[in-house]
């Protein structure tokens, strides 16, 4: 027998208190309140983790008890076809429908309208800050190495301005800076050269986008109004979203696939 396992044998072999159920049952009531205590008394790094685990049992227990809740209820619907005219006797006769039938639809199109916008890549590598950036050492004082120079392509505005060289953190090379993107409508199987009107959103990290740092993956916006494309009202289309599906850096040059709503 393993040695962790002698509890299990011994309630195999005698089994339980008679009163095993109801001491559980206590235990459980009074569990509540000893937890309560502990939150009253836990301070610092430990209250924020205990905090955060409490909430999330919490939602849970709240997710559990609404779907049990939504089982039975019935809400009433709009006849299935709305030009069908009524009788005066049925028109206080709706049609019954589950609440859980009603929220799987809802999910359903929730689902369907996340997916308008689905990207070509939905994953990429992780690049790491060593990668990414690389140590800077200029001045007298070189020991202190604050400076980082970054080794991936980067976007900026039009009316870019760098900072003092005694207060800039990151420094982007004028060799890296790109302004414009080859991307490829999907649906005309075309490529066009655009320009980058910003960075969207870079996959890797916050700070990534926020420099504007171009890498396999991020969402930029681009500047299709020359391409004519106009929306249902009749309005010229001006900024697009496209994915970056390259490795700019390695390149030369950036690459991407045109997000079209579908």
């Amino acid at each position: 027998m393993p040695q962790n396992e002698y509890i299990e044998e011994h309630i195999r072999r005698h089994g339980r208190r008679m009163d095993h159920e109801e001491r559980m049952r206590k235990r459980e009531a009074r569990s509540v309140h000893k937890a309560s205590a502990v939150a009253k008394k836990t301070i610092g790094l430990k209250a924020k983790m205990l905090n955060k685990k409490r909430r999330a049992e919490k939602i849970q227990m709240k997710k559990t008890l609404k779907a049990h809740e939504e089982r039975d209820v019935k809400q009433s619907t709009a006849p299935e076809d709305p030009n069908t005219a009524l009788p005066t006797y049925l028109l206080d006769r709706e049609n019954q429908k589950d609440a859980k039938a009603l929220s799987s639809a809802v999910k359903e199109r929730r689902k369907d309208k996340a997916a308008r916008f689905a990207v070509p890549l939905p994953q990429v590598r992780g690049i790491a800050e060593d990668e990414a950036f690389k140590v800077m050492k200029t001045g007298k004082r070189k020991g202190k190495a604050w400076k980082r120079m970054v080794t991936k392509a980067t976007f900026v505005g039009e009316g870019f301005t760098r900072k003092p060289p005694k207060l800039e953190r990151f420094v982007r090379p004028m060799g890296l800076r790109f302004k414009k993107a080859h991307v490829t409508h999907p649906d005309l199987k075309a490529t066009f050269q655009l320009p980058i009107i910003g960075v969207k959103k870079n996959p890797q990290s916050p700070m990534y986008t926020q420099l504007g740092v171009l890498t396999k993956g991020t969402i930029i916006e681009v500047n299709v109004s020359e391409l004519g494309m106009v929306t249902t009202g009749g309005k010229v289309v001006w900024g697009k979203y496209a994915q970056i599906t390259n490795n700019p850096e390695n390149d030369g040059c950036v690459n991407g696939v045109l997000l079209l709503s579908k």
